[in-house]
């Protein structure tokens, strides 16, 4: 017994150092990523293209990462350790962390730029850390003797989940960005002495440090599902993303949760314990069809039960398919070539839905495909035993079974949608699920019957009918900021960008269709500086827009006036001039400057503006490099010394008049807010809306609020200090 314990105590110290090793390299990992995002933002602006350009970047590096690992198989273990110490040192000739400095000219290409800026940045550090998992895994099954390496898997997805929750929640509230790089770059400096002790470790003997692999080589066959069910979760965790965030709740931070879930069913599907991974992959096909079924449309009136749905359903799927993975994991000395296959099913699964997609689809018609092929490959086991006899056991009566399968969702499918001409299912919604469910439970263990019951339930719970809107012609647009609809009425049209209403035309007469609505209703804090600009500015008043929408605010200009508008997304300038009027009936011509406002207004001469209206948000989302006092002072310059700014900070989540406060009183700026609330009789088209008026000039905001007791001057939040590009956190704006 003593000999025993004195031989297992060396195996757990092993243990111990190889975990702190990769949970530290897989933790700084996945802090680098928001942390060198929030770095560039200032500098490169929030467009989409950026951040395509930024993830394939990581990608790239992360596979690349992999792929050295998988390479150094080829040297003994000790060796091995040699090499990757030299990767880490000359890695960290890129300390401390961060931004190289270099100015991008106005007209950089992203394409070209940010993989250059980032690779030339962070490319070295990314890369060293990137192959810490699969390579220490390989180092630990040598150093312990030939201990199954695979759970460690599951504390390098721990790491990667507290680096991905401590950045929004501790790191960037607490932190300047200058104190994140040092902290970052000392953590690099801790990695790199748990990797030496690692490295120690390995063994010396010429027996045991032959590196060539013995046992047999998977097939290509295996080696392409394992890319499949690697590619699967990591499409549908960007695709739910997308999904949650833009057609059901546009909530800040909400993005950490799914790629959190993510991270954790590496760890449930790698753990020692196989319990909770056997049971969940035993549940996932019933999860699959019951909640994928319905996810397509979802509950209208119930936002948050969709994302709480939408969140099992990837966090089961994610740990089923990670579950036939592990089951199907080879031998440790082939250990790294099944990690590069698994990162670059992951890198493919991140460019369909974050790349492909967009471009191909009008909505995010990713997530029903990767619904489906979940379907297609989630283990199928029989979960009541008694349905087994309904089957049978001859070909034969398998066939007759389908068949009846078939023809029953046929029915439900004809039920459902041929009464309501394709629109829903209506009251009948709990007769139809009941009756998918039951016909589910029939199917679990049968593959091509459970993929036409999944098939039918997507059809009938919003498939039938999202394809209808997509054959509609312009009903519906994406673009890499979401998807954009389009819906008309006999009395208005109404620009939605997932939940958030951007626009509302009303439409019967030309009066109607000139009339500004929404947030934008001349009561508005916008509406009453439009209005007092030829009384403020005279009648050449040069007006800036930051955020287009439907073009409402256009219907503001007056002859005389110069007006230009700025706004990121060029599908939001192809909707303003084909599907509204707004544009085209009061600012025909109208000058459009796409691309990122900060950069935009950067180029801008200075006073070239007397009024600037700030209305740049998405679906309630913040950018926040547009909210700084570095963007302050920006649009201070490009105003005239009495110019007026005017900024929206309507949110259904956030309290944005702390940050506007801050600014103001740091900077000079006089300020007043004006809450617009409808009468009770509310005219058409009117919300609640609300506006911050900002002058250097306290003789124009005096002029501006004069005769109106609903502005009251801007109240800051003591002890609460101004965004900058060095530091600034949503958290304490949470509502």
């Amino acid at each position: 017994m003593s000999a025993t314990i004195t031989a297992e105590r060396p195996r757990q110290a092993t243990a111990t150092a190889f975990v702190a090793a990769i949970f530290a390299g897989s933790f700084l990992l996945f802090l680098v990523q928001p942390m060198v995002a929030r770095m560039a933002l200032p500098k490169l602006g929030g467009a989409p293209s950026v951040w395509n350009s930024a993830m394939l970047v990581y990608q790239a590096l992360l596979l690349g990462g992999y792929g050295y690992a998988h390479a150094l198989g080829r040297l003994s273990p000790r060796a091995q350790g040699g090499v990757h110490l030299g990767v880490l040192l000359v890695a960290a000739l890129w300390l401390p962390i961060g931004l190289i400095a270099i100015d991008l000219p106005a007209d950089a290409q992203p394409a070209i730029w940010v993989p250059w800026l980032l690779g030339m940045s962070i490319g070295p550090l990314f890369f060293a850390v990137s192959a810490q998992a699969p390579l220490l895994q390989r180092w630990y099954s040598s150093a312990s003797g030939g201990r199954d390496p695979y759970a460690l898997y599951a504390a390098s997805n721990l790491g990667s989940f507290g680096g991905l929750i401590a950045y929004p929640l501790l790191v960037e509230p607490l932190l300047a960005v200058q104190a994140q790089r040092w902290i970052w770059s000392a953590g690099y400096g801790v990695v790199i002495l748990l990797v030496a002790g690692c490295a120690v470790m390995l063994p010396k003997a010429a027996a045991r440090a032959a590196s060539k692999p013995t046992s047999t080589a998977p097939s290509r066959a295996t080696t392409a599902r394992w890319v499949l069910l690697a590619f699967v979760p990591s499409g549908l965790m960007l695709a739910a993303t997308t999904y949650i965030t833009t057609d059901i709740v546009a909530m800040p931070l909400l993005w950490v949760i799914p790629l959190g879930l993510y991270l954790l069913s590496f760890s449930i599907a790698f753990a020692s314990n196989r319990a909770a991974a056997d049971l969940i992959t035993r549940l996932s096909p019933l999860v699959v069809l019951l909640f994928g079924g319905i996810m397509v449309s979802g509950f209208e009136s119930r936002a948050y039960l969709n994302a709480i749905l939408a969140l099992i359903l990837l966090f089961t799927v994610s740990v089923a398919l990670h579950t036939a993975m592990y089951r199907a994991r080879p031998e440790p000395d082939r250990l790294t070539g099944f990690y590069l296959a698994m990162s670059l099913g992951g890198a493919l699964g991140g460019v369909f839905s974050g790349l492909i997609a967009p471009l191909l689809f009008d909505w995010t018609w990713e997530y029903p495909l990767l619904i489906l092929l979940a379907g297609l490959l989630v283990p199928q086991a029989l979960t009541i035993a008694p349905l087994a006899g309904v089957w049978g056991t001859t070909p034969q009566r398998h066939r007759i079974m389908t068949l009846a399968v078939a023809l029953a969702t046929l029915l439900l499918v004809i039920v459902a949608l041929g009464g309501a001409a394709g629109q829903g299912v209506g009251g009948q919604r709990g007769l139809i699920f009941a009756a998918i469910a039951g016909l589910g439970l029939i199917v679990l263990g049968h593959r091509a019957a459970f993929m036409i019951v999944l098939g039918g339930a997507i059809a009938i719970f919003g498939g039938f009918a999202s394809l209808m809107l997509s054959l509609n012609g312009d009903a519906r647009t994406r673009s890499y900021f979401g998807v954009y609809t389009v819906r008309q009425s006999a009395t208005e049209r109404q620009l939605a960008h997932g939940t958030t209403v951007h626009g509302t035309e009303l439409i019967g007469s030309v009066q109607r269709e000139v009339t500004p609505t929404t947030y934008y209703v001349p009561g508005s804090g916008v509406g009453e500086a439009m209005l007092a600009a030829p009384r403020l500015f005279g009648p050449q008043a040069r007006i800036g827009v930051v955020g287009l929408g439907a073009g409402t605010l256009s219907c503001y200009a007056r002859a005389g006036q110069h007006w230009r508008m700025f706004e990121i997304d060029p599908a939001i300038v192809r909707i303003a001039q084909t599907r509204f009027g707004y544009l085209r009936r009061c600012l025909p011509g109208a000058d459009i400057v796409v691309g990122d406002a900060r950069l935009a207004l950067a180029v801008q001469p200075n006073a070239s503006f007397d009024l600037l209206a700030l209305d740049a948000f998405s679906s309630d989302a913040v950018p926040m490099h547009l909210m700084t006092r570095e963007a302050f002072a920006r649009y201070a310059s490009v105003l005239a010394p009495n110019g007026l700014l005017m900024v929206h900070i309507s949110n259904r989540f956030l309290d944005l008049e702390p940050v506007v406060a801050a600014n103001a009183k740091v900077d000079g700026w006089h300020a007043a807010a004006l809450v617009y609330r409808p009468s009770i009789k509310p005219r058409e088209g009117e919300t609640v809306s609300q506006w911050i008026a900002l002058s250097r000039d306290a003789a124009t905001l005096v002029a501006l609020t004069k005769g109106n007791p609903g502005w009251v001057p801007l109240q800051g939040r003591p002890g609460f200090a101004p965004w900058t590009d060095d530091h600034s956190s949503i958290l304490p704006l949470l509502k």
